[in-house]
């Protein structure tokens, strides 16, 4: 008789420590992330009717079973399989946790971007191949191929390899910010993610960088219309925040900051926060925000930054001081021209407004946004037709 669905996220947060026993017992990382994913597979066909006591012993009998199956299939590999052919008795696998080795391993140097976001979402995330082309709106067989690739890359590294924070962290905000397709909301998985490595190490960083996906993902429900049109911030309904969700980023903010390592996404979550502060967008202490943006761009030196402190010197001091913060940048960057646009209309200047909001919406890459620009256009050159 069944018993109700599983809880995939929680099963899920298992997958990183089975297969860390995995590889402590012999396997190799790619072998070891296959029979675990065959294992979360049989977990979701067996468990709604037999749930077992302890899930975590499960997982590892299982997919270590699963394991020895294929080694045991590769007679071109028999040194291996002599290696691994007794098989330790099933019961309890320790209380050792490799996620975090698993962190660093998935963001691995030798990756490419796209490579560790795909692989972090499997080995760590638990996802599978399917859920994952889905979030990224490419083909399953394409999502396959990248992930094998990246297998292939990390085959020869060990586990206790010791990583580096800043790229687990980036690879965690890109898959934040890579939106939402398929039947998984990518944006609440990175925040899973963040707890998991939140839980796992004292760092600032990671407190500061889970603070700010709580402060953005808090303002989720206010960025789109009924009929799906993007919102802008100045123009959201801030009843619509969830303001648990920001109070908690705030709470982890301050006690990252308590630290006194100030880095990059410390400072991107206390923009956040002073947005969430304001209870109307006339309200939002912009000057402040401009000298937050004054220490991201000491930090990183990032144009992204150096184009998102225009923003704020326009809404501070206006639009020309905005247009003068913009000077030296690459109009080249994505979101120049949307910003550009922004400032000449505050600047009093509609036409080059209008202009740029034309060359804007032709380069942006997702529909919303584009929609968006050319209704900002459309809007302009209304009012310059009414002005005569």
């Amino acid at each position: 008789m069944s018993v109700g669905p599983v809880d995939e996220s929680a099963l899920r947060t298992l997958v990183p420590q089975v297969i860390g026993v995995l590889v402590r017992r012999g396997a190799d990382f790619a072998s070891a992330e296959d029979a675990v994913q065959e294992a979360l597979v049989a977990a979701l066909s067996t468990w709604p009717q037999d749930p077992p006591r302890d899930p975590r012993a499960w997982l590892v009998t299982v997919a270590w079973r699963r394991h020895l199956d294929l080694v045991r299939s590769e007679s071109a590999r028999r040194a291996r399989e002599e290696r691994v052919e007794v098989e330790p008795e099933p019961g309890p696998a320790g209380a050792r946790d490799d996620t975090l080795r698993l962190y660093f391993l998935c963001a691995h140097p030798s990756l490419t971007p796209a490579s560790a976001t795909a692989l972090t979402l499997r080995a760590v995330g638990g996802l599978t191949t399917r859920q994952i082309a889905e979030a990224h709106l490419v083909p399953e067989a394409t999502m396959a191929q990248r992930i094998s690739r990246a297998k292939a890359a990390v085959a020869g590294v060990r586990l206790d390899t010791p990583g580096d924070l800043r790229t687990v962290l980036r690879v965690l905000y890109l898959v934040f910010t890579e939106g939402y397709g398929g039947d998984v909301d990518l944006a609440a998985e990175a925040i899973r993610l963040a707890r998991q490595l939140a839980a796992l190490t004292d760092e600032p960083e990671v407190h500061g960088l889970l603070a700010l996906f709580l402060l953005v993902h808090a303002r989720r429900a206010a960025r789109t219309s009924a009929g799906g049109r993007l919102v802008p911030l100045p123009e959201q309904d801030r009843s619509r925040w969830d303001t648990g969700l920001a109070a908690e980023g705030v709470e982890i903010l301050r006690a990252a900051l308590a630290r006194d390592r100030l880095g990059e996404y410390q400072a991107q979550a206390a923009v956040a926060a002073l947005h969430a502060d304001a209870l109307r967008a006339e309200d939002t202490d912009w000057p402040q925000i401009v000298e937050w943006y004054d220490e991201l761009v000491a930090i990183t030196g990032s144009p992204v930054h150096r184009l998102n402190r225009a923003v704020a010197v326009g809404e501070a001091d206006g639009g020309r001081a905005g247009l003068r913060a913009l000077e030296g940048l690459d109009p080249g960057l994505p979101r120049y021209a949307a910003v550009s646009a922004h400032l000449h209309e505050r600047a009093g200047d509609p036409a080059a407004a209008e202009r740029l909001y034309r060359e804007a919406a032709a380069t942006a890459t997702r529909v919303a946004e584009r929609d968006h620009l050319t209704r900002q256009a459309a809007r302009l050159h209304r009012l310059l037709e009414d002005l005569g």
